[in-house]
């Protein structure tokens, strides 16, 4: 059997613009505002962010590292090499992810980064999955991690997710009948990313087999999609 559609669509890059904000308004202004390079009110540059596997953190880093001129900005993951971490002076914003995965390594490579950052007037923003204050990371980069603003990311709610699929089968242009979002966020994975995806491949199945979106053509697809990777 053929894959049916996952990865149909070619992975669009993440954008503010896209980011479901929900509980998120303050720090989607401030971001916004980051994405122009320009500090917070009160003249900050550096940012960590927190919440769970899911939230969105790295979606929105991923969306300001292709903010203003994309060559000022570096998006560094824990596996990044020693010379990834080293300050550039054309680089003007480093996005840090997962810092809960940071080796020995590379914790020192985050501490020096921080240091020069701060000193040369860079914005840096952070993410994990906990607070600074209970990261198991090297206390000097725990402090550092605490140094500027913090956030918690948090969680869309079941109405946010349906709220934003909805928006999203409106710009498709998709019909889709009551109960089917509803029934997909309760029977799929939960984040947007993997929601957003099986919505447009759920919308090309409906058009390959002539069938309207309705809950037993999203019963058939979900099956077919485990008869394949299972």
């Amino acid at each position: 059997m053929r894959q049916l559609l996952l990865d149909l669509d070619a992975e669009k890059p993440q954008s503010l613009e896209t980011f479901v904000v929900g509980q998120n308004a303050e720090l989607a202004q401030l971001l916004s505002l980051f994405s122009t390079r320009t500090p917070s009110l009160y003249g900050e540059r550096f940012v960590y962010l927190w919440g769970k596997p899911g939230a969105g953190k790295t979606h929105l880093l991923q969306a300001l590292a292709d903010t203003g001129d994309a060559r000022d900005a570096r998006f560094l993951t824990p596996d990044a090499s020693s010379e990834a971490f080293t300050y550039t002076p054309a680089i003007s914003m480093y996005l840090l992810d997962d810092c809960e995965k940071l080796s020995p390594r590379a914790q020192i490579d985050a501490f020096n980064l921080f240091n020069e950052a701060r000193a040369n007037g860079a914005f840096l923003i952070a993410a994990g999955n906990h607070p600074p204050m209970i990261l198991g990371v090297r206390e000097d980069l725990r402090t550092r991690l605490g140094w500027g603003l913090i956030y918690q990311v948090h969680g869309l709610t079941d109405e946010d997710k349906i709220n934003a699929l909805e928006k999203a089968a409106q710009q498709r242009s998709m019909s889709i009948s009551s109960g089917v979002l509803p029934y997909l966020i309760t029977h799929y994975q939960r984040d947007m990313n993997s929601l957003t995806k099986m919505l447009i491949s759920l919308d090309q199945f409906s058009l390959e087999t002539k069938r309207p979106i309705t809950l037993p053509l999203l019963r058939d697809f979900l099956l077919q999609q485990e008869a394949y990777t299972s």
